[in-house]
């Protein structure tokens, strides 16, 4: 690099957001960890004494979930809105055996918004939204 050149910027980079307004952020985010093999807790910043937020609550969580970058926040402003399926995760799977799999964990305490099948786009989908709210879409193309 040259004096007038530039420093290079960094790399624009989209992160899904996920807020909680239930303190659920830092649950959901081990539950999603642990479903997905090779997944890992990147970072976890919680609310401290003074703070706005709950003490010991998720401010900002980021992990790495089946290769995608998730970011987690507990809310302590409550809004008028929660999760949508308007908007939600993609996942596709290697098996069926391994869709069965993430469905069921994702849909247990959630609800099913389509049942694993042949829909005649991918050998099996499915949509759920999980315990969190969170929604979901399961493919095995």
């Amino acid at each position: 690099m040259t004096a007038s050149s530039p420093a290079a910027a960094p790399a624009t980079t989209i992160a899904p957001f996920l807020m909680f307004q239930d303190a659920r952020a830092e649950e959901a985010m081990n539950a999603y960890v642990a479903l997905f093999p090779g997944s890992r807790v990147v970072a976890a910043d919680r609310y401290g004494a003074g703070q706005p937020g709950p003490e010991g609550t998720l401010r900002l969580g980021v992990a790495e979930v089946a290769g995608q970058r998730l970011m987690f926040s507990d809310s302590f402003v409550k809004h008028a809105f929660d999760f949508t399926p308007s908007v939600s995760l993609f996942v596709t799977l290697a098996s069926l055996e391994e869709l069965e799999r993430v469905h069921a964990a994702l849909a247990e305490g959630g609800a099913t918004l389509m049942p694993p099948g042949d829909y005649g786009f991918s050998r099996r989908c499915a949509w759920v939204n999980d315990r969190f709210g969170v929604s979901w879409q399961l493919n095995v193309p």
